[in-house]
């Protein structure tokens, strides 16, 4: 198996539909969720839907440059999104997360060993590789922390 084609099923592992490292993906934490339950403030936590707003928010950021854009995200910038205050703006934003995770899936899987190995915009950011890789370690550590959050939630009903 080629290095691009292995990531990109770690990256599909960890948000669409794998198991193997934590037995979940975002995609299964967050289907057959509503509204309410993501947006639901746990203590001094940030809630479930702006951890997978967070981790949407790079994926974006990261597809724009796969697709011969500018890196424009800022981390300063990573957690200001409009609240989610209905179903449908949940159900809109969790089509576009899915969405958007297959093409990045996707743009990782066409990335020659030349290009993984090439510099990500700028020599200080490291190569393709290692961000794509961030990407992949990012998303797994917020993904157990919306475990623990839906776990908190649902014990408390």
């Amino acid at each position: 198996m080629s290095t691009s084609i292995a990531l990109a099923t770690r990256f599909r592992e960890v948000i669409l539909n794998g198991t193997w490292i934590a037995n979940t993906n975002f995609k299964a934490q967050l289907d057959n969720t509503n509204w309410e339950m993501v947006t639901q403030k746990v203590s001094n936590l940030n809630t479930i839907a702006l951890l997978a707003q967070h981790i949407h928010y790079y994926i974006n950021g990261i597809n724009q440059v796969f697709a011969g854009g500018t890196l424009d995200i800022k981390d300063k910038y990573s957690f200001d999104f409009p609240p989610i205050t209905t179903q449908e703006q949940c159900e809109a934003f969790l089509q576009r997360f899915w969405k958007d995770a297959e093409t990045f899936a996707q743009y990782v899987e066409q990335l020659t060993d030349e290009q993984l190995n090439a510099d990500f915009t700028n020599p200080n950011y490291g190569s393709y590789y290692r961000n794509i890789d961030g990407m992949i370690e990012h998303s797994y550590y917020h993904l157990g922390q919306i475990s623990l959050i839906k776990k908190m939630i649902l014990s408390s009903k």
